[in-house]
């Protein structure tokens, strides 16, 4: 991982993503704080992302069957819970 001024990351963009498009995270500073992050794009498989969907399907609807009704005045006092008045 690299690091780079605001001011350098301006006059050398194209440089710099080229560097990322070969795999190298950048980060770019102002005035000695992180204000960005440059990094390769992670490609993501088509069939990973069916398959993570079929499993929150089949849990979604294995919590309906699973799960009892509440009464209304229960699910409406735990729309307020943990809240800090």
């Amino acid at each position: 991982m690299r690091e780079v001024q605001a001011s350098e990351a301006k006059t050398h963009l194209l440089r710099l993503l080229d560097d990322v498009e070969r795999g190298e995270t950048i980060v770019i500073r102002r005035h000695g704080r992180i204000i960005a992050q440059l990094e390769p794009r992670k490609e993501v498989d088509a069939a990973s992302i069916r398959k993570a969907i079929a499993g929150l399907k089949a849990l979604r609807e294995e919590v309906r069957k699973s799960a009892k009704p509440l009464p209304t005045e229960e699910l409406l006092a735990m729309r307020h819970e943990g809240h800090k008045y």
